[in-house]
């Protein structure tokens, strides 16, 4: 099962909301999911169409609460090769299609719907617990999480503009940096920073996904800082042997050039150090010398050193 498969099997089994938050992610599911159909006689029916076992058993029991009804329920086979089912769930009752409809402000007063089929009004999300219930019922219709092992991206696919506008302003209240994409001819709210999508799952109340995707985090940060670690462990020894290279390259010069004893003996006593002990660090070096010194006193007495070869080069140049 994958990691948004998870998700929404969590978010599928909690149904104790209050009365006014079962209504607002009725209101997300028919809004993503959804539609309207009137026929001859003006009579209104729901249908609810969708691939996901969870979405439905969570609509199924949304409406059973809330409004003490049984919804019909019909599976499909898909034509295509990978053969998934469909199920529909419908609302044939006219007068429970109107109420419901009305409760979920997805159907204004004399029968009237909006094209895009979005809410007439906030009444439906005045609360932040509704909120919090219209985005659970958004992404259970029409999301999908990537597994944090491999990325971070959060996403609900929405019919219309209008709807993904909607859906982002409500994200923002809870200081949700949603942004919204269009992909063909889908509109689309996604998140893609980690932190972010952690809240989601928060605000949404996905609390087991959240603690795997904090596990995962953790271990990734880790991960992060010890390759960093090594990176910057392995810089700075390639500095620290490229550096002793040069010196001992200096040294040699020197001495080949018969000009060894020209330097001071504090020179020359680092000198013969250095290229005793090739892989010693400055401070270890320092450590030798008869009257030890620091890093900085060992590199300031290198740093001449390498001055006076580059004096010798000179002169042998002219």
């Amino acid at each position: 099962m994958s990691f948004s498969s998870r998700v929404k099997e969590e978010l599928s089994k909690e149904c104790n909301e209050p009365r006014h938050c079962c209504i607002a992610e009725i209101s997300a599911i028919i809004s993503m999911c959804g539609r309207v159909i009137f026929d001859e006689n003006d009579c209104v029916s729901i249908k609810i169409h969708t691939e996901n076992v969870t979405v439905a058993r969570k609509y199924f029991t949304l409406l059973k609460k809330t409004y003490n009804i049984n919804t019909d329920v019909a599976i499909r086979r898909n034509s295509n090769l990978n053969k998934s089912r469909t199920y529909v769930l419908s609302v044939n009752n006219d007068e429970i299609a109107r109420k419901i409809l009305m409760a979920c402000r997805l159907m204004k007063p004399f029968g009237v719907i909006e094209e895009n089929f979005s809410l007439t009004d906030g009444l439906v999300i005045q609360r932040e617990c509704c909120k919090r219930a219209f985005i659970r019922g958004a992404f259970l219709a029409a999301g999908s999480v990537s597994d944090p092992v491999k990325t971070y991206h959060f996403e609900i696919v929405c019919l219309s503009e209008a709807k993904a506008k909607q859906l982002q302003m409500i994200m923002h209240t809870f200081d949700i940096n949603a942004r919204v994409i269009r992909r063909k001819k889908y509109y689309v709210v996604y998140v893609k920073d980690s932190s972010q999508v952690v809240d989601l799952l928060n605000i949404m109340g996905a609390y087991n996904a959240l603690m795997d995707m904090e596990n995962v985090r953790i271990v990734k940060d880790m991960r992060n800082r010890v390759n960093r670690k090594v990176n910057c462990e392995t810089a700075n020894i390639n500095k620290t042997v490229s550096a002793a290279v040069k010196q001992i390259e200096d040294i040699r010069f020197i001495q080949a050039s018969a000009a060894f004893d020209e330097m001071p003996e504090a020179l020359q006593e680092i000198a013969e150090l250095r290229v005793e002990y090739p892989e010693a660090t400055l401070a270890e070096l320092g450590q030798m010398l008869d009257t030890p010194v620091g890093k900085s006193g060992v590199n300031h007495r290198l740093k001449k050193i390498n001055l006076f070869a580059e004096e010798l080069r000179e002169r042998y140049r002219q």
